[in-house]
């Protein structure tokens, strides 16, 4: 998920950038203000990435 944020984040013009650090592999610091934005698209992401079984 981490790798998700990075790149959703690096498609966004620089005035809009909200990573503050990446601090390994599966942590980052991100502005506050864009958590819900995260959740969202990472809730999206999974609804989308759903397998289900062949009828």
């Amino acid at each position: 998920m981490a790798q998700f944020i990075i790149n959703m984040n690096s498609s966004l013009p620089s005035n809009q950038k909200f990573i503050i650090r990446v601090l390994d592999k599966t942590h980052l610091f991100v502005q506050p203000h864009v958590a819900e934005m995260i959740r969202v698209a990472i809730a999206e992401f999974r609804e989308s990435n759903t397998y289900g079984k062949p009828p």
